[in-house]
């Protein structure tokens, strides 16, 4: 059976919130669109670019800032390294002058909403997440592209041929849980250990490192930042955030200056269970409002449940003697391998299986990483990550208004306490007793995917979002 080969980069993404479908896909989806002119025209040929907007991507663009990502990506700003200060005065200029400066150079018209429409009625059959460019030349030539966001930031483009695709050889190819057991038995590596040797392919080990440390600096400077950062998050919801409070808190009087002391006075507070227990709150509360706040966040697997992730490494750190530079790059090696086989198996995307999809992954992801980095063996690894998703299967996606903030926030608090519970769960259970494999569990949340009705896969159109009696022009 042929492999799908998925690097640790490709499931941690650096970006820009709040979305990793909704605004990262997008982005990046326009950003191969300017290739495409690049490459096969030249920009000053084009007369105008219009945007179409599909499925769920129309119902809860506003509210995830699709239009927005879109038209950074068409003026060429790179979602990785662009001052999140700029992009509130870069979008507001684009509205007042009706122009677009394509790839930062070429000046176009651009008028709401004739150049940029949200079809609200309208879904594309490949994935709910459908974009289309229309682009005019002043030839009077046109062509068109389409593109599908289908979760964590992935991309595909309409009518791509896979087969010319670079195909990387995999010295240990995984497609299931149950392959990688097998990797780890056969050689008796730990999961860490495999997805290092696949990672060769790609690039020296060096560079993995160095790699995974900068997907590491980025989680710990938006956790650090989400906790010192008071106000209201944008989108009319008038959410308060609350990971500023809870810090200064459970804080007290205890000073620090930087990251590195403030985990020194985190961790003088001592190991009460409720202290830790609101720590762990605060770490993925902060990640999140950064998140929705259109802050630099990473994919983990995606925007939505970026918080679970650091928030699990946060508490290893802190309260598990896990502050070593190795031991930080084994947890996000083991848990992007475990984000893959559900990518490969089931779906990463909120549109396609609903928030399980989403804080479920996550949580399943953070679980085995916890767990092999506790001592656990290489079955038991699996097992935390399939107790993690057995209990989030069935969860919907239902955003207050379309944003991601309510029920989205605190949702990432709750992945990460389940992560915390699979992982001792696991550690303490004898896998040979295990009734539920974890391939089974992936098997069963696709198939719940596709049971589950459109109305609770982001699309605001169920749930929370039709129940609470709230009207915004994001809707």
């Amino acid at each position: 059976m042929p492999h799908e080969a998925i690097s640790v980069f490709d499931m941690f993404k650096i970006g820009v919130g709040p979305s990793s479908s909704h605004t990262l896909g997008p982005w990046r989806a326009a950003l191969r669109c300017v290739n495409t002119i690049r490459s096969k025209h030249q920009l000053e040929e084009v007369a105008s670019v219009t945007v179409l907007l599909y499925g769920s991507l129309a119902k809860t663009g506003k509210g995830h800032g699709t239009d927005i990502a879109v038209l950074l990506g068409l003026g060429g700003e790179d979602p990785v390294t662009i001052d999140v200060n700029s992009i509130t005065p870069k979008i507001k200029e684009i509205e007042t002058k009706q122009t677009l400066l394509l790839d930062g150079r070429i000046a176009i018209p651009f008028h709401f909403p004739d150049n940029l429409q949200f079809l609200f009625n309208e879904t594309l059959p490949f994935h709910p997440n459908g974009l289309s460019f229309l682009v005019a030349l002043k030839n009077g030539e046109h062509f068109s592209e389409t593109y599908y966001s289908i979760g964590g930031g992935f991309v595909v483009k309409e009518g791509e041929d896979k087969s010319t695709q670079q195909s990387v050889d995999l010295p240990f190819p995984v497609n299931t849980a149950d392959e990688l057991l097998h990797w780890c038995m056969k050689t008796g590596m730990n999961v860490n250990e495999v997805v290092m040797e696949n990672e060769t392919a790609w690039r020296s080990e060096t560079a993995t490192r160095e790699g995974v440390i900068s997907i590491w600096n980025a989680m710990r400077e938006c956790t650090f930042r989400g906790c010192h950062t008071k106000g209201e998050l944008p989108g009319g919801l008038q959410v308060r955030r609350r990971a500023f409070d809870l810090n200064k808190k459970l804080i007290g009087d205890r000073p620090y200056t930087d990251y590195h002391s403030w985990i020194n006075a985190i961790r003088a507070g001592g190991h009460d269970f409720k202290y830790i227990l609101d720590w762990v709150s605060c770490f993925a509360l902060a990640v999140n409002e950064e998140n929705a706040s259109f802050g630099r966040v990473v994919t983990a697997p995606t925007n939505g449940a970026a918080g679970v992730i650091p928030a699990v490494l946060q508490y290893y750190i802190t309260f598990c003697d896990g502050f070593e530079e190795e031991k930080i790059i084994r947890f996000l090696l083991t848990a992007s391998e475990l984000g893959s086989i559900f990518k490969k198996g089931a779906t990463i995307s909120a549109a396609m299986g609903g928030c399980q999809a989403e804080i479920g992954v996550s949580s399943a992801m953070a679980a085995a990483a916890l767990t092999e980095s506790l001592g656990g063996t290489q079955r038991q690894t699996l097992m935390a990550a399939e107790i993690a998703m057995e209990h989030h299967l069935g969860l919907t996606c239902d955003p207050i208004g379309g944003l991601v903030q309510v029920p989205c926030i605190e949702r990432n608090t709750m992945g990460a306490i389940k992560a915390i519970t699979a992982s001792q769960l696991a550690l303490q259970s004898s896998p040979d007793y295990a009734k539920v494999s974890l391939d089974k569990v992936i098997k069963t949340m696709w198939d719940t995917a596709l049971d589950m009705s459109s109305k609770y896969k982001e699309t605001a159109d169920g749930g929370l979002a039709i129940h609470i009696p709230i009207s915004l022009p994001e809707c």
